[in-house]
């Protein structure tokens, strides 16, 4: 399954870094940045959640939210938080359904081996719960900052 702009963004209650849930659907009326990445405390994934920390206040300023989204469980998202002093909220999607809804659950290669990942993709969720615009296959270098760009317009 695949999320396309213009569908409803799948609701989902997830646990966060620091202790509590976030529910999507309490978001209504702001805009969501729901972002997907790999790891924590990786090269791209440290540099995407960085780059999202240093733009949140540009973000809050357009009511908009930032969540990143990981399978890892949230005492690694509250060491990664801590390591980095990052100001995005994490959610941890541990057994996977959330990945599984918005299509970013994906076959990945390395080094000629397949497995199954997380594909870092971003969706932009608007104040009525509908997904505005999909980023596949992100590239880190400029993202947040294309994001933001998208989230103001």
């Amino acid at each position: 399954m695949s999320v396309e702009p213009g569908q409803p963004a799948p609701d989902f209650t997830l646990p966060r870094d620091g202790g509590g849930e976030i529910t999507l659907s309490d978001l209504k009326g702001k805009q969501v940045v729901l972002y997907f990445y790999p790891k924590d405390d990786t090269s791209g994934c440290t540099k995407e959640a960085i780059a999202f920390t240093e733009h949140l206040d540009a973000f809050e300023a357009a009511n908009a939210t930032v969540i990143g989204l990981s399978k890892d469980t949230v005492a690694k998202h509250d060491k990664f938080r801590d390591k980095h002093g990052l100001k995005v909220a994490l959610v941890s999607d541990e057994d996977g359904a959330v990945c599984e809804a918005y299509g970013t659950w994906v076959e990945k290669s390395m080094y000629g081996k397949k497995y199954m990942g997380i594909e870092r993709a971003t969706f932009l969720i608007g104040e009525d719960g509908t997904v505005k615009q999909v980023w596949r296959k992100v590239k880190v270098p400029g993202h947040a900052e294309a994001v933001l760009d998208a989230v103001k317009a």
